[in-house]
């Protein structure tokens, strides 16, 4: 009698779609990304500048992951930045890179001015990310007021549209500023050739409902103008919610979401643009390859000094290890049945194998002795008995999972112990 294995549906049951409020399908307008990682993520107080070879790599893999733009820096911060920014242009030019490239700006026209003369210099169109600070907090602290920030964004965005540059404008602190000063402010932008507006939530202070209900009101703005306005969301994590903010973003209308690699920026970071691609790839939103990613974070990791964490999710070394008795057992028996789509989903909310990575059976003081067998034959030793009992009071003996190495002296030590002295010549 032929056994039938269950489909997906009937081994899973979704709660993440039961009432699905993603639209995101429905959506005309292509899900656009964009990188900060070689301008606001350097920026994080720990993080170590990449040199030049390592953020030509990291470009060529953001272009592969289909992350269709990216910030190569910020030339107003001085000679350095302006070398790398158009050593970057030109490396995507010559590599036929699809990745577009964009530069941070304060609202101040010597900013704007260095992106205009690098673009003159490599002939690499590059968008102007021009920003200035709009939230109450910030005004009271610089003494600005509300005409002055018009004067400052308008007279920006207008000189580097003349320049023939693309302009997203960029309001600091958005989640915390008021309507009646983003309301000229934007109108001014737009007005001025802006074709982006950039929704910042600079120190981390929203949540979803937040995040709703300040692009819901940027949207009516925008339509109240008859323009087309695409609109960037830009979140940190200083209250742990960046990623699930940016995913909400998406679905109450931003169309570009920005965001780093590991989430590394200032203070605790910015949303990272590997979990939301992550989970928009799990979600069925988007169907990017995703094979480098990996090797994407990894680069990161080395060149700014950013350990990843072991419990980081998909990337971090315990992200798909077991060595806990019952979880193991379930990993293990779905081995035995010969299905590792099973293996890979049966302690797993993330398939390990979609991302380029694997399960991992490993002993410890919380191990079955199904973890110790499963071990031994997986890495190539004949299954003993009596060697299998010796491992596992090993284990037990432990206040933690054994490292690979450990195990494999125990062996040695054991079957040492169990041979006869002419043996060991």
């Amino acid at each position: 009698m032929e056994v039938k294995t269950p489909g997906e549906r009937e081994l899973i049951y979704d709660w993440n779609v039961r009432r699905r409020r993603w639209l995101l399908k429905s959506s005309e307008k292509t899900l656009l990304f964009n990188d900060e990682s070689l301008r606001d993520g350097i920026q994080g107080p720990s993080i170590v500048d990449p040199p030049i070879e390592a953020k030509k790599r990291f470009v060529e893999l953001t272009d592969a992951l289909g992350v269709q733009c990216m910030n190569i820096g910020l030339p107003g911060a001085g000679p350095r930045a302006v070398e790398d920014v158009a050593t970057l242009a030109r490396h995507i030019a010559d590599k036929h890179l699809e990745v577009r490239p964009n530069c941070a700006a304060r609202t101040h026209l010597n900013d704007v001015r260095a992106i205009a003369d690098i673009v003159q210099r490599t002939g690499v169109p590059i968008e102007v990310m021009a920003f200035l600070g709009t939230s109450p907090i910030r005004q009271y602290a610089e003494s600005w007021d509300l005409d002055r920030l018009v004067e400052l964004s308008g007279a920006a965005i207008e000189f580097a549209v003349k320049e023939g540059l693309d302009v997203t404008f960029v309001t600091e602190d958005t989640i915390r500023s008021r309507p009646e000063t983003l309301q000229p402010l934007f109108l001014s932008a737009i007005d001025k050739g802006a074709k982006r507006l950039c929704l910042c939530d600079t120190v981390g202070h929203a949540t979803p409902d937040g995040v709703r209900a300040l692009i819901e009101w940027t949207r009516n703005l925008i339509e109240g103008t008859g323009a087309d306005i695409g609109i960037d969301w830009h979140g940190h994590n200083d209250r742990g919610l960046a990623v699930c903010n940016s995913i909400f973003a998406l679905e109450y209308g931003a169309d570009r979401i920005h965001g780093t690699a590991l989430g590394i920026g200032e203070r605790v970071g910015n949303a990272a643009l590997d979990q939301i691609l992550v989970n928009l790839k799990l979600l069925g939103e988007i169907d990017h390859d995703l094979t480098h990613l990996g090797e994407w974070v990894e680069l990161i990791a080395e060149h700014c000094h950013w350990p990843i964490h072991p419990s980081y999710p998909v990337f971090g070394a315990d992200a798909f290890r077991t060595a806990t008795g019952v979880h193991a057992a379930a990993v293990i028996k779905a081995h035995r049945k010969g299905d590792h789509w099973l293996a890979d989903r049966i302690y797993s909310g993330v398939p390990a194998g979609l991302f380029g990575k694997s399960q991992a059976i490993e002993i410890g003081h919380q191990s079955g002795l199904s973890n110790v067998l499963f071990w031994l034959d997986h890495h190539g030793y004949p299954l003993d008995d009596a060697l299998a009992r010796h491992l596992f009071e090993f284990a037990k003996a432990m206040n933690r999972t054994l490292k690979n190495d450990e195990v494999v002296n125990a062996i040695v030590a054991w079957r040492h112990a169990h041979t006869a002295p002419e043996e060991h010549l």
